[in-house]
Parts: structure tokens; C-alpha cells; sequence
């Protein structure tokens, strides 16, 4: 009976083992068809972004520039613009009226006093006219988002509330992010244009960023906050690096479904062959020493109603379709102009995320950032300085914003900061 019994239990024993095995195996499988999966719809997500290349340039930054036929850009995705015909150059300038595809001899001979800045890529090649040069996204890079989905887009703005009075609007509210910046509001507005100094402040968290840009807002600051903003930004979690880089973002409904960076949906059409969304910017300022910086430029086409970028005077980037957009269909009702970070505040204190080139505005030209030459278009079409500039800042300790006039720079203002230090803990 004992020996009955002490097979049953080990058949018993043999049965859970096998059983656990199979499990193991199943899970295993299950694993594996997972991953499978997930490599599936990550190359899907890979070959729906890079689009067939004419040519491709291995920037010394390690970044691939892929020259795609202008017409096959990733902007035609879109539904809208299945048969729409590319404009290739706007029907008016804020300066003036383009000819042959040049700006108005009066804005090349306006001297700026700045620097030649260039991107990284250009070490390495050009783009053939009639295509556009578009910064190859990596599997890396899509590993390295939250989740496919979000990748190329804001994913922490959740909370975007109407500003109060005095306040800026869209931008100053949102929990995690900390800004310094001048605005104007109240009035109807067509463009914006600054020209900006590019550092490379130092990041503490790869989740978090520091970027300097123009924003043109329009709506009620609630579910549908439209807003095209212009810049540049150091972003490790979504170039993979520490570099400086020129970018450009949109969104018709407070960053919820629509929009994203640089040209990683469908949406702004690129006519340029010679400027890369996303790209490296190069040579940058250093504290005490060189400054160099850029200049952009974001206005409305009066009669096509869509909205044209320039970067420097000589590049006319490309637009953003009007019908993207609700309100800004017709115009901004606030332009921001300045800095903005992500405080995670990774280990309950503030971040060491610096804002510009990390020192406050005090500290004056060649150690401090800026914002030089701003301006908005008015309803004429006509480029003019902004009327009641206003500032703000979520913690003056942290970041601050400094405005100043003169005839060289016109409207300015120095920005930036440290983040933590001992009066911001």
C-alpha cells in the first residue's frame, strides 16, 4: 500500500513538474511572439516615418539625413493632402514682396551683426534641388518614448489652463514645466519673428528638456489651444544626445491627438533643401567667448492663409497648411517669445536643467541668453515692434527674464537660469 502511495506521489510530482515546464514554454513562446510583435510594428512605425531617400548624408553627429523627393515628404499623409499642389515659395513677405524666389533687397541688406551658423550635416553633402533633407529616425529613438504612439509628440502637457489676467496664456500653467518669457496679447496677429543666441544647457534627466522658441497661440487655452512654435532645443529622449538642434512643433487641440516635432507626422509641408528639421546647430555660444545666433521668422500668406517658417534671411522652410488649424485659421492672439523647461524634479528637488545658457539674465551679453529684434506682423502684412511687452516667469529664483530697448537690437530681453541653486532648491 506505502509503495502505491509513493507512486502516486511521484507521479503526482512528475505531473506539476511537466506541468510547469509547459507553462514556462507557453510563457516563453508568448514572450517571444510579444517581442516579435513589438520589432513587427516598431519597423511598421520605422517605414511609415523614413521615406525612400534620393540620397543620404552621415552627419558627424551620427544623425542620418535622408534627401526625399519633395513630393513624397511625410506631410502627404495627411487625407487633406492627397492632390494638394505644393506652393514653392509664399505670395508675400512681411517685408515685402518676394521676386524670384529672393526676399526684398531691403531685408538682405539689414544687418543683423550675427555670426554664420550652420548645421553639422552640411560637413558631409547637400541635398539635389527638388528634394528635402529629413533627419532618419532609429529604432532607438522609438525605443527610447514611452510608447510608440507618443513618440514625436508632447506627452506631459495634460494640463493646460486659461491663464489669468496678466498672465500668458497656453504655455505658463503646465505642471512640470518652467518658464521665462516675453509676450504680447489682445490684439490679432499674423507672425513673429526673433532672433535667438543657441547654447547648450546642460540636462539633469534624459525625460526632461530646455528649449528657446516662438510660440503663436490661438484659442481658448482650454481642449483647444492651437500653437505653432519655433526654435531650438536640446532634448536627449528625443534625439538621443545633448545637442543643440533646430526644431519646429504644432497643435490644434492642446497637444492632445494633433501635431508633433519637426516633421515626424503629417502637417508642415518642407520646400528647403538645404535645412534639416531636427538637425545639429553648429558652432554654438560659449560663456565669455562668441555669440552666435539665428533668426526666425513665422507669418501668415494673406492669400493662401497658411503658415510660412524662415530661418536666417535666406531660408524659407516651408508652412503649415491654414486648414490644420481652428482659430489660427485667421490669426494669434497671443505671441510668446522665450525659454522653457522640464522640471521633474527627479529626486524632490528642482531640476539642474539650465534654461539658455544656464546663467541669469543679469549677467548681460556674452554670458546670458537672448531674445533679439522681436517683432509681429500686424494685419497689413507689415513687421513692427510688439506694443506692452509683458514677462513672466513661474519662479524669478530658478529662471528669470529681463526686457531691454535700443536701437541696435530694437525690443530684447535676456533669459535664462541655473535652475537649482540656494535660493531655488
Amino acid at each position: 500500500m506505502d509503495n502505491v502511495k509513493t507512486e502516486m506521489f511521484c507521479l503526482s510530482v512528475l505531473f506539476m513538474v511537466l506541468l510547469l515546464l509547459c507553462d514556462s514554454d507557453a510563457a516563453q513562446a508568448k514572450q517571444g511572439m510579444s517581442l516579435s510583435s513589438q520589432k513587427f510594428e516598431i519597423q511598421k512605425h520605422l517605414n511609415r516615418l523614413n521615406k525612400p531617400a534620393v540620397k543620404s548624408i552621415k552627419s558627424p553627429d551620427g544623425d542620418i539625413i535622408d534627401c526625399v523627393h519633395i513630393s513624397h515628404q511625410p506631410a502627404f499623409d495627411h487625407p487633406l493632402l492627397k492632390n494638394h499642389t505644393v506652393q514653392m515659395m509664399p505670395n508675400y513677405h512681411p517685408e515685402g514682396l518676394f521676386r524670384d524666389g529672393k526676399m526684398s533687397t531691403a531685408a538682405k541688406n539689414k544687418n543683423y551683426g550675427s555670426k554664420s551658423i550652420n548645421q553639422l550635416w552640411h560637413l558631409n553633402g547637400k541635398c539635389p534641388e527638388g528634394t528635402i533633407p529629413i533627419r532618419r529616425t532609429k529604432k532607438d529613438d522609438i525605443l527610447r518614448a514611452s510608447n510608440m504612439k507618443s513618440y514625436g509628440r508632447k506627452t506631459n502637457f495634460s494640463t493646460i489652463s486659461k491663464p489669468e489676467s496678466g498672465r500668458p496664456g497656453g504655455v505658463g500653467n503646465q505642471n512640470g514645466h518652467q518658464h521665462a518669457i516675453a509676450y504680447v496679447e489682445g490684439d490679432e496677429y499674423y507672425g513673429a519673428k526673433a532672433t535667438i543666441n543657441v547654447w547648450q544647457p546642460k540636462i539633469q534627466q534624459p525625460n526632461e528638456f530646455s528649449l528657446s522658441q516662438i510660440w503663436l497661440l490661438a484659442g481658448s487655452f482650454d481642449s483647444d489651444l492651437n500653437s505653432i512654435e519655433a526654435g531650438w532645443q536640446v532634448s536627449p529622449d528625443l534625439y538621443g544626445d545633448n545637442n543643440a538642434r533646430l526644431f519646429t512643433y504644432w497643435t490644434s487641440d492642446a497637444y492632445q491627438a494633433t501635431g508633433c516635432y519637426n516633421l515626424l507626422c503629417s502637417g508642415f509641408i518642407q520646400i528647403n533643401n538645404e535645412i534639416a528639421m531636427g538637425a545639429t546647430i553648429s558652432p554654438l555660444s560659449s560663456y565669455h567667448g562668441s555669440q552666435y545666433d539665428i533668426s526666425i521668422l513665422v507669418w501668415k500668406d494673406p492669400k493662401e492663409g497658411n503658415w510660412w517658417m524662415q530661418f536666417g534671411n535666406d531660408y524659407v522652410l516651408g508652412y503649415w497648411p491654414g486648414f490644420l488649424f481652428s482659430y489660427l485659421t485667421d490669426s494669434a492672439s497671443m505671441i510668446e517669445w522665450g525659454g522653457e523647461v522640464v522640471n521633474s524634479e527627479s529626486d524632490g528637488l528642482h531640476t539642474t536643467t539650465q534654461m539658455g545658457s544656464g546663467h541669469f539674465p543679469d549677467e548681460g551679453f556674452g554670458k546670458s541668453s537672448y531674445f533679439r529684434n522681436i517683432q509681429v506682423v500686424d494685419e497689413s502684412n507689415n513687421l513692427r515692434a510688439p506694443q506692452d511687452l509683458g514677462t513672466y516667469t513661474e519662479d524669478n529664483n530658478c529662471y528669470d527674464v529681463q526686457l531691454g530697448k535700443n536701437n541696435d537690437w530694437g525690443n530684447y530681453f535676456y533669459y535664462g537660469g541655473p535652475g537649482r541653486n540656494a535660493n531655488c532648491p
